[in-house]
């Protein structure tokens, strides 16, 4: 897709879960790329609804939506394809910020389309989008150490050690979400994958 041809309308969804009890979990590291991305642009992410917290805003010299869900992670679909319809948002257009297991922490990955690899956020989205086409900003956040369920894991904080490196984390996030909506995504992985 030659993104710089096309002007439409883009949607970037962090998922996480809702309410301050959740606010540290490594499963929520997609809301706080998206609340960066709100702090950059001077955004207000106010009550939709979709059941989310939206704002609308240029990121990269283009239109977006900004998008956390109100609902839990495993309904994080619903409100994205409600954004989706209501913004006229075409599939290919939508970025999905969501933590990822098998990649080690600090890492970034991006990709297009797939499976949702046990993922009930991914899973939520890509049945309430009909379609898995849409973009993936996948945030490594590593395995649970020794027999940890994983399910565990994800709804535990960062550790002290991850903390000092987690604004890094976010921050390299934000700037691949940025570089999605004005450069082809085979350029963006090659300069996100090598670091």
């Amino acid at each position: 897709m030659d993104v710089s041809a096309d002007d439409g309308p883009w949607l970037v969804v962090g998922l996480g879960n809702p309410g301050p009890g959740y606010a540290g979990n490594r499963h929520n590291v997609g809301f706080m790329v998206v609340d960066l991305l709100a702090e950059r642009t001077g955004a207000r992410l106010r009550s939709h609804r979709s059941r989310a917290d939206v704002d609308q805003v240029r990121l990269a010299g283009r239109p977006a939506v900004l998008a956390r869900p109100r609902t839990f992670m495993n309904v994080s679909g619903p409100p994205a394809a409600a954004l989706r319809a209501f913004y006229k948002v075409d599939v290919a257009h939508v970025i999905v910020v969501h933590d990822e297991l098998d990649i080690p922490f600090g890492a970034i990955r991006l990709k297009r389309g797939g499976g949702d690899n046990g993922h009930n956020g991914l899973r939520s989205i890509t049945s309430s989008l009909g379609s898995r086409d849409y973009l993936r900003v996948r945030v490594g956040i590593g395995r649970p150490p020794g027999r940890m369920d994983p399910a565990d894991f994800v709804l535990r904080d960062f550790s002290t050690v991850e903390r000092k490196e987690l604004p890094l984390l976010v921050d390299s996030a934000a700037d691949a979400v940025e570089s999605l909506l004005s450069e082809e995504l085979s350029a963006v992985q090659n300069r996100f994958h090598a670091s």
